[in-house]
């Protein structure tokens, strides 16, 4: 038997186009891919335009200082941004909510108190006194309540404010002036409520002639 031929090595050209002719359905796939990937990221739009915003990182109850651990600054879009919405915790902390908050809620000044009270866009505040001081003693920062004007000398009952929203309370200085003249810890301090400007006015002429009651409401 004649020996075997030696082996000719084909050229690397050649190689490689029987490599892709063999591999011709991946190469393919492969670069259908691609394509698709570079024209999904093209097509892309661009990521929403979002700017910062303090927000309670949980539930916040009215007439609560708030901590540092209370607050938490979050990214939303611009249009979701109440106005004059707080952006640095330092502008929250120490104040608390005039009414109760949930969690992710955007903060402003009027949802919060602090030396100076203040009551939701649209309103005043009115210190008011109630004829029963142990129903004063009982309204907690948030609640609403209607004030009616019952007059001594009997006859039906005016409602001069509906809905007030009862306030927190400033912080006592221990100096013994409250609000109004009133002593500090004395049964008679008035009660802070946020109501209408015309309701403000109504609550003033009553509180002259009349004994104020409230009624809690929803």
């Amino acid at each position: 038997m004649p020996p075997p031929l030696p082996r000719v090595r084909a050229p690397a050209a050649v190689r490689l186009r029987g490599a892709l002719w063999r591999w011709r359905v991946v190469v393919a796939a492969v670069c259908l891919g691609a394509a698709a990937a570079a024209t999904v990221q093209a097509l892309r739009p661009p990521p929403p335009r979002t700017v910062p915003v303090l927000v309670l990182a949980a539930d916040a109850t009215a007439g609560t200082p708030l901590t540092t651990s209370d607050v938490t600054v979050a990214r939303v879009p611009p249009d979701a941004v109440p106005a004059g919405a707080l952006t640095a915790p330092d502008d929250a902390v120490g104040a608390a909510p005039v009414v109760d908050l949930p969690a992710r809620q955007p903060l402003t000044p009027t949802l919060l108190g602090g030396g100076t009270p203040t009551g939701p866009a649209g309103t005043v505040v009115a210190a008011v006194r109630l004829d029963d001081p142990a129903v004063a003693a009982l309204l907690a920062p948030g609640a609403h309540v209607d004030l009616v004007a019952a007059r001594p000398e009997g006859g039906p009952g005016e409602t001069v404010a509906r809905r007030a929203l009862v306030l927190p309370a400033p912080p006592s200085d221990g100096a013994g002036g409250g609000l109004l003249g009133g002593a500090s810890g004395a049964p008679d301090v008035p009660v802070l409520v946020a109501v209408a400007p015309d309701e403000a006015v109504r609550l003033a002429e009553a509180s002259a002639s009349a004994r104020l009651v409230a009624v809690v409401v929803p």
